[in-house]
């Protein structure tokens, strides 16, 4: 956390141009207490030093007296989206440079929720249960997480069963990682209403658990050779050209189509995963045909793996596809299968989604928008890749709300695990913070 957080709060952080923006400063105990009168300077980032460019950049300065409750008050306009200094000088001591967000208007009503698309459980090759998982990843800084087994959608159920007798701000999401015969292409199915693992009989969905689906009616249960004779059938109309892989693209293709269906998110994942050591996990010309025709809703451009290639080349992929006219959405992930901080795959990656809720349907649509930014923890020095605007307003986050963020969810996720491991008191402690999150949400984001 920056030395300045600690001893001194600012809200709101962000709030909308062209509006008045009421901002409060608050010290943080009495070291940090305003004495007398306080020097306030505002600038924008973006326009150069302001000495060297004074009609470009002009400092705004109030002279604030602080309230009677010690905190420093004003009112400003903020003219257009950047990020903005605001430097506090008082006489005999350093001075204190805040920083806040003034965001456009399409971002009105849109909250930074932080968050991971793929992950799995011991309910395939992971080594946690899933409620063990969800919580562990709240205590990581999670708003929302999915369970997305390969091959199986009951896990997800398991983990939202799991808390639904407490309160929590968790949202733990349903879904799968989808893998159907004679196709190797890796789709997670990100808040589907029924698993499209469900839909063929020998899927390990069906042979181990009969809950398939939220909804009453989901799509009937295909033998193996039914679902062939859909794909083939699919491939006589998709005209896919020579050199791509037919059945795996059509197969992919149907997948995607159930997801939708299912009014969730499917999303291609990891292209460049180097699998068993020997090869990209998705042919150069299958890969690229899938960027030019897009079936998917969006791209898990990070996440998996430590080594260059997995995200960097999926990273270059996406800005070159940009340069070229493709855009589409993307996601960052962990791909977990062990949520502990000691395992070095745990915090590879995640998203910021700018969505009106942390709520499934608000975050697909928000994704499906382009709302949203993925995040590289591989290293401290994080990475960011997203569309420019969105990456310069992530950065600013994960430097000035993450940290404050972070401090509560750790408190609720731990309380979690204790809860779902029967520790005493856990459940009245869970009911005594419920809220927390979202009172933290509106005091720092006037949207």
């Amino acid at each position: 956390m920056r030395a300045e957080l600690y001893h001194y709060d600012i809200f709101p952080k962000v709030f909308l141009v062209n509006e008045e923006a009421h901002i409060t400063i608050k010290p943080l105990g009495a070291h940090a207490a305003f004495s007398d009168a306080v020097q306030v300077s505002i600038t924008s980032l973006i326009h150069g030093l302001p000495h060297l460019y004074p009609d470009r950049n002009p400092i705004s300065t109030y002279r604030v007296t602080p309230d009677a409750d010690g905190c420093l008050r004003f009112t400003h306009v903020f003219g257009e989206e950047s990020e903005y200094r605001i430097f506090l000088e008082q006489e005999n001591k350093r001075p204190v440079p805040m920083f806040v967000y003034a965001v456009a208007a399409d971002m009105k009503g849109r909250y930074p929720y932080r968050g991971d698309l793929h992950m799995h459980t011991f309910r395939s090759d992971g080594t946690q249960a899933p409620a063990i998982v969800a919580a562990d990843y709240r205590r990581h800084g999670y708003d929302f997480t999915v369970i997305s087994d390969h091959n199986r959608y009951y896990p997800s159920l398991e983990a939202i069963d799991a808390f639904k007798d407490v309160p929590h701000e968790m949202n733990i999401v349903i879904g799968e990682e989808v893998h159907l015969p004679g196709n190797d292409i890796h789709i997670v199915n990100f808040g589907g209403k029924y698993s499209v693992n469900g839909l063929v009989d020998i899927s390990p969905q069906n042979v181990e658990s009969d809950r398939r689906s939220i909804i009453d009616n989901p799509p009937p249960v295909l033998t193996k050779e039914q679902y062939e004779n859909e794909i083939h059938a699919l491939i006589a109309q998709l005209n896919i050209p020579e050199g791509v892989d037919a059945f795996p693209y059509a197969a992919s293709v149907w997948i995607f189509n159930h997801i939708r269906n299912g009014e969730g998110l499917g999303i291609f994942a990891h292209p460049y995963w180097i699998q068993r050591g020997t090869a990209y996990q998705v042919p150069e010309k299958l890969r690229a045909y899938m960027m030019q025709t897009q079936p998917f809703d969006a791209f898990e451009v990070l996440g998996g793996e430590r080594y260059y290639q997995h995200n960097g080349f999926q990273a270059v992929q996406y800005y070159d596809d940009r340069a070229h006219g493709l855009d589409y959405p993307i996601v960052g992930s962990t791909d977990s299968h062990d949520s502990r901080v000691a395992n070095p795959k745990a915090l590879i990656a995640s998203t910021f989604v700018f969505a009106p809720a942390n709520e499934r349907a608000s975050l697909i649509q928000s994704i499906k928008e382009k709302y949203s930014v993925a995040i590289d923890t591989i290293s401290a020095e994080y990475r960011l890749v997203g569309e420019p605007r969105l990456v310069k307003y992530a950065r600013f986050l994960l430097d000035e709300f993450t940290p404050l963020h972070d401090e509560l969810c750790y408190e609720e996720g731990r309380l979690m695990k204790a809860y779902v491991t029967g520790e005493e008191g856990a459940e009245e402690a869970l009911k005594l913070i419920y809220g927390r999150m979202d009172k933290l949400f509106k005091k720092y984001f006037a949207l």
